[in-house]
Order: C-alpha cells, then structure tokens, then sequence
C-alpha cells in the first residue's frame, strides 16, 4: 500500500515537472526566429539608440494622449527588440544553482 502511494506520488511529480517546458516549448514556436550576423544586429541596435535619441529631445508636452501612448509602445517594442537581440548569457535559476552547488559537495 505503501508503495503505490510512493508511485503515485512520484508520477504526480513528474507530471508537473514536465508539463512546463512543454508548455513553454510550444509557445516559443510560434514566434518568428530571425538570425542575424552581428554587423546587422550592432546596426539595428545603433539605429534604435538613435530613436531612443529623438524620443528623448522631443517635447512631450505638446502631444496628444494617444501619441504618448504611442511612443510608449514603441519604446516597450524596441526595448524588447533590443533585448532579444543583445541576449548571448546564461541564466541560471535558484533550483539551478541548488542542485549545482549539492552535486559539488557530494563530489567533494
């Protein structure tokens, strides 16, 4: 009895370990993958921080709501842009780490 409670339970477990990725696996491939070299993408970044440039010069006094509303997106969007095309690190979760730093005190 005891047992099968043990089995369901791990199965419970990996039920909900691995549905995530899954999930997480089937949305990103509904998103457009462009490659770009590093020339195109310096390029593209340059390009944004010199709109970034004029958004900030201009006076912002004088637009309408919906303008603001605008230009507030289209920072958001370049934002993003830029983040997707900077993004080369590697990003380590806490669990990540956790489990990193117990294998390294078994193997030691």
């Amino acid at each position: 009895m005891k047992s099968k409670i043990y089995a369901l339970l791990t199965v419970l477990m990996l039920a909900f370990t691995f549905s995530t990725p899954i999930t997480a696996f089937a949305h990103d491939k509904h998103a457009k993958k462009v490659e770009l070299s590093e020339e195109d993408a310096a390029r593209e970044i340059n390009a944004m921080k010199r709109r970034v440039a004029e958004i900030k010069a201009m006076d912002k006094s004088a637009l309408t709501k919906a303008e603001r509303k605008e230009l507030r997106k289209e920072l958001r969007e370049m934002n993003k842009r830029a983040r997707a095309l900077g993004s080369g690190g590697v990003y380590l979760s806490v669990g990540a780490i956790i489990i990193i730093i117990l294998v390294l005190i078994l193997i030691l």
